[in-house]
């Protein structure tokens, strides 16, 4: 996910030449409503691999914006740093699912920290790296494209939408952190959770050393000659301070009692919306779908099992069944069948004698 999902994005950067002022300022809109979108959604939903695709889908709006920005070099270094840290997440969330015997609802974690040490500090690092916390791989690249962005002439819906998505990134990360690493145990009593998967043990902390060195290497690599940032103090702390109220906010609504009580069915509507990507699925799978589902229902209905069944493949058998009965019926050699056939036979030769 952390790599082939980024095909589309690594194209339009080295294609970033052709991208001209209007579908600049029409990607831009678009990736970061998209990044927001996710953000938000990844709030709401209990399934594991959905918070993390959710969570791609928003880092790859974030890469998407600033290449429309025009910074394609920093779009393809926070594609570089994200595939380290998301691929070591999805390692993560495999090992605990696989564990948790294919369960993948976060309510049902909780305090794997005592049964998976090794599995959840991969997990913690990774999220902390994704979150932009100093000095891990995603800090590099994503205090960097804030800070562009900072410096950038955007208008104000832009730039606030950029900041409030940043939050949503640490919400929903301390939130999967709060279900899944520490609270309370909520699975069976009776489990067979360990942390004693070697293969995938040396795989996830090969990657743990990439995802804690990589952002300072990439950066030495990408940008030969350091970015010039000139913010003030105010801008320059914003990224971190956002980052901090969205993990408080994360943490205090995982703590909340609304998701123990179904207290979200007090605003359902807005959880559905919220939670099923702002209508996406009813808009783009469900009314293409219905037309033609509901057509070939009907098809299927009135004719594979319908007049086209009737007379055709059952009404087939169905004659078929009927003279061999008969056949059946004259050759088991039943005495009545046997005279009245002499009887038949006589007077068709009578007839034939009298014509």
């Amino acid at each position: 996910s952390s790599t082939l999902v980024t095909a589309g994005i690594y194209l339009l950067i080295r294609f970033n030449m052709i991208l001209n002022e209007n579908l600049c300022l029409f990607l831009l809109f678009v990736s970061t409503l998209t990044m927001f979108m996710a953000g938000l959604g990844a709030n709401f939903e209990f399934d594991l691999k959905k918070i993390i695709a959710l969570s791609t889908l928003s880092q790859l709006g974030l890469m998407m914006s600033i290449l429309s920005m025009g910074n394609y070099k920093l779009a393809f270094f926070h594609l570089l740093t994200h595939a380290l840290f998301k691929a070591l997440l999805f390692m993560c969330a495999g090992a605990i699912i696989h564990n948790l015997k294919d369960m993948q609802d976060i309510r049902f974690m909780g305090n794997l920290m005592v049964h998976m040490p090794l599995t959840c500090i991969c997990m913690n690092i990774s999220n902390l790296a994704l979150c932009g916390m100093p000095f891990l791989a995603g800090f590099y690249s994503k205090d960097l494209i804030l800070e562009v962005v900072s410096m950038d002439f955007v208008n104000i819906f832009i730039f606030l939408l950029f900041f409030i998505s940043t939050g949503l990134t640490v919400c929903y990360s301390f939130r999967l952190c709060y279900y899944s690493i520490t609270g309370d145990f909520n699975f069976y009593s009776l489990h067979s959770l360990n942390d004693e998967g070697w293969v995938m043990l040396k795989s996830m902390l090969l990657m743990l050393i990439f995802v804690v060195f990589s952002g300072s290497m990439l950066m030495w690599l990408i940008f030969p000659t350091p970015v010039m940032i000139c913010l003030p103090l105010e801008l320059k702390m914003l990224a971190l301070f956002v980052s901090m109220i969205g993990a408080w906010v994360g943490y205090e609504l995982a703590k909340f009692s609304m998701s123990w009580v179904s207290n979200s069915l007090k605003f359902y509507n807005y959880s559905y919306f919220f939670g099923f990507m702002w209508f996406m699925p009813n808009i783009s799978t469900f009314s293409m779908n219905y037309a033609p589902l509901a057509l070939s229902y009907n098809l299927f209905k009135s004719f594979d099992q319908g007049w086209n069944e009737y007379l055709g493949g059952q009404g087939m058998y169905k004659s078929l069944k009927n003279s061999s009965l008969l056949v059946q019926f004259l050759q088991n050699n039943n005495m009545k069948i046997y005279l009245i056939l002499i009887i038949l036979w006589v007077i068709i030769l009578f007839l034939i004698l009298l014509v």
